[in-house]
């Protein structure tokens, strides 16, 4: 699709932590990119970098490409079909939609049968990082829809991280990726019940989180929250908040396909009394406070310098 005597142009909807560092990546590899967000004064960095700001989805409807990346369900349609959304305009729209944000499968076939109805493909590719992730050229993204659409944008997607996966046809991708986040919380959880018994047995959570890195069990998000662990910095990544909409998104999918999720289950509940007990705007790594409370000790920063294993690429 790229054509470098007629370069894309290219959208880009919502400049939160993800989104503003994924259309850095796109436009510090030398494309056109103008960009959209609720609160504009977030978007305007990006003008640094030859970005356009505009003040609406719509304005973005003539370009060749729109990439989105909002928060939950409501937003992704509001950006899409709603007031000024960008599938809105009477005269044109994207040839090329592309949804990175986490939302659920019955929104992303609303808005793929939106699109559908005025011209334009549509592409479900959630993404699994966050800003560090990204800037260490690790983000991974699974990709759902047509093939052929797929292979015409994917030298795109590879702009923005390490590994791009065509899932298969139409919502798929949603699915991968909600298991994925349901997968995240349950070792998040884990890792939490173990380096806690460990230090309520004499074992500090440095040498243990060592000792468990440098095993066959240890892995790249393993060693990535280690710093977090250790030092109790939860500079937030991920909240609580946004981990129990994935959670309720996986349980919901699990209940219709007839899949018994026993530890989803349980640790969706680890996850609500973390939120709970007003873990809302911390990093979800807080699970590990709630775990040494649970445990009957009361966790301290041991200010030990560790690696996270995310140098920038």
């Amino acid at each position: 699709m790229t054509n470098t005597n007629n370069p894309l142009r290219i959208g880009w909807i919502g400049t939160g932590r993800m989104g503003f560092q994924l259309a850095a990546r796109l436009l510090k590899a030398g494309h056109e990119v103008a960009v959209y967000n609720r609160t504009r004064p977030k978007a305007e960095p990006l003008e640094e970098l030859g970005a356009v700001v505009v003040d609406q989805p719509i304005d973005l409807a003539d370009r060749d490409v729109v990439f989105s990346m909002v928060s939950a369900s409501a937003d992704l349609e509001a950006v899409t079909t709603g007031d000024a959304g960008v599938l809105t305009d009477e005269v044109v729209a994207p040839r090329v939609l592309i949804d990175s944000s986490t939302v659920s499968p019955v929104t992303s076939v609303k808005v793929r049968a939106a699109a559908t109805e005025r011209g334009t493909e549509f592409l479900a590719a959630p993404v699994s990082g966050n800003p560090k992730v990204i800037a260490a050229g690790k983000l991974t993204i699974a990709v759902s829809g047509p093939l052929a659409v797929y292979e015409e944008v994917e030298s795109l997607l590879h702009a923005l991280g390490r590994s791009v996966t065509y899932v298969g046809e139409d919502e798929v991708a949603r699915l991968v990726k909600i298991a994925h986040n349901v997968f995240l919380g349950v070792v998040t959880q884990s890792l939490a019940e173990i380096t806690v018994l460990a230090e309520k047995g004499g074992v500090s959570r440095a040498a243990f989180l060592e000792f468990l890195n440098d095993s066959v069990m240890g892995s790249v998000f393993t060693r990535y929250k280690s710093p977090a662990f250790v030092n109790l910095d939860f500079t937030p990544t991920f909240t609580n908040p946004l981990l129990r909409k994935d959670f309720d998104l996986g349980l919901e999918a699990a209940r219709s396909l007839e899949v018994p999720m026993p530890l989803a289950s349980a640790t969706a509940q680890l996850v609500a009394a973390a939120i709970g007990a007003g873990h809302v705007k911390d990093d979800f790594a807080t699970l590990l406070l709630e775990q040494g409370r649970n445990a009957g000790i009361t966790l301290e920063p041991q200010d030990v310098t560790v690696d996270d294993g995310l140098s920038p690429a």
